[in-house]
């Protein structure tokens, strides 16, 4: 295989464009803003709060949220951590 063949598709797959299509329901801000007390969706709202939120959210949408937060990545270590809890993901 040609090198610069490889690299140029390596370099296509990791460009910005392809992060905007993996982007899901955790990138979301309209569906992020309930879960958390500030405009800056800095801090959480307390366990039982969230709970509620996540409660009210269509089925698919928390399983879209459990799905994204099984392959948990930086930086919603927090939020996925109560989403596992809820989910039945401890």
């Amino acid at each position: 295989m040609n090198i610069k063949a490889i690299c140029l598709g390596a370099a296509i797959a990791f460009s910005p464009s392809v992060g905007i299509a993996i982007a899901g329901t955790l990138d979301e801000p309209d569906t992020m803003k309930p879960f958390f007390t500030d405009a800056s969706m800095k801090t959480m709202k307390p366990l039982k709060e969230f709970k509620h939120v996540f409660m009210a959210m269509p089925a698919e949408k928390q399983e879209a949220m459990k799905n994204e937060c099984a392959g948990m990545r930086q930086p919603y270590t927090d939020f996925c951590a109560n989403v596992n809890t809820l989910g039945g993901h401890n």
